[in-house]
């Protein structure tokens, strides 16, 4: 057995990049996740494993950073609340055209706009969709315990250079801020300069000797050759949809509903769940683990499978139900039950939803 810690999820996310072999990690403090770089700041990881950590003096200078760092091979990563996010979209295009990994942290708090400081699940479209410009595509982890605020730091780290992608942990401020008992994972060392070099012959790192200097880009004036770069990366997002689908399943063989709920939802609607069955109504809960690539096929398997109606649960005004739709192709009910403005909703909330919105109770 790891390490055991009582720690907070933005700490444990934290301590996790540290462990993870993180060569950088460049942020700017906003509520709810100041925590992490607090927490970087004061263990002092260059003391340790040589990791440099710099608040940077916004969030537009530190996916810039990513940009810099993560061309030369080197394992970085950030973290930010929606706002900051929102500054960093720009950016996070010109990284997924430049196929330079990354890992970025959003610890989701209510909007639009400033909004508040609470949680929320609101910026889904944000990461799912694209936020930037260009038709690009982010890797989405959603973490629902501070145990996989851990874990899922080196699975990002893995996937985003695996296919030179960036890739979004996504959680929110309830799982930030809340404190679990936190296993934690042995350290993972930092990679030397030659590892890098021979593990990633594409990335730069100044100009050889006699040989010419390469230039991690998204920038290209030709139509037909950035149309053939465009190609390539669908392609590479078709394979990652094909290959990277996680999600979590309780009680779905029999279910005669599902509710569809990822991160601090899917905590929720797990109580939810044992009410339901405790009424004798078989209720499942499917919940994303990748945001994207969605579960699609999953939810499909389980119309098949005899599901009546779906549930999504959102801390949002209603966006995951948009995938939802999309998988079930109106071939059942799909229903949406959310709360907005960083108000948690409760598990009796949910039951009555499911009751009132599919059973007609």
């Amino acid at each position: 057995m790891g390490e055991l810690r009582l720690m907070k999820g933005n700490e444990a996310l934290a301590e996790a990049m540290i462990r993870a072999g993180a060569d950088g990690y460049f942020g700017y403090p906003i509520t709810p996740q100041s925590e992490v770089i607090e927490y970087l700041t004061a263990a002092k990881p260059h003391e340790s494993t040589g990791m440099v950590v710099l608040q940077a003096e916004s969030e537009v200078a530190s996916i810039n950073m990513l940009y810099g760092g993560g061309a030369t091979g080197k394992k970085v990563c950030t973290s930010s609340s929606s706002p900051g996010i929102s500054l960093m979209q720009e950016g996070l295009s010109y990284i997924a055209g430049a196929e330079i990994p990354v890992v970025v942290v959003n610890v989701v708090r209510g909007g639009p706009g400033l909004g508040d400081i609470q949680p929320s699940q609101s910026d889904y479209f944000q990461s799912t969709k694209g936020g930037g410009h260009g038709d690009y595509r982010l890797i989405v982890l959603a973490p629902s315990s501070v145990q996989e605020m851990s874990d899922f730091v080196p699975i990002a780290f893995d996937l985003a250079f695996k296919y030179r992608n960036p890739v979004m942990i996504q959680s929110d401020g309830a799982i930030g801020q809340m404190m679990e008992k936190v296993e934690l994972f042995e350290p993972i060392p930092r990679l030397t300069d030659k590892q890098v070099k021979d593990l990633y012959p594409w990335a730069t790192n100044g100009k050889p000797k006699g040989g010419q200097r390469r230039i991690m880009t998204s920038l290209d004036l030709d139509p037909a050759r950035l149309e053939r770069h465009n190609h390539h990366l669908q392609e590479k997002y078709h394979t990652i949809d094909e290959n990277e689908v996680r999600f979590e399943e309780f009680n779905c063989e029999d279910a005669d509903y599902v509710i569809v709920a990822y991160g601090s939802s899917a905590r929720i609607s797990q109580k939810a769940l044992q009410l339901l069955r405790a009424k004798g109504i078989k209720v499942g809960l499917l919940r994303p683990i990748t945001l994207w690539p969605y579960p699609t096929k999953k939810i499909q398997e389980l119309v098949k499978q005899g599901v009546k109606g779906f549930l999504s649960v959102e801390m949002s005004a209603g966006q995951m139900v948009e995938d939802v739709k999309l998988a079930v192709n109106g071939k059942v009910k799909v229903e949406f039950f959310g709360r907005v403005g960083g108000i948690i909703p409760s598990p009796e909330e949910v039951v009555d939803a499911l009751e009132h919105k599919l059973i007609g109770e």
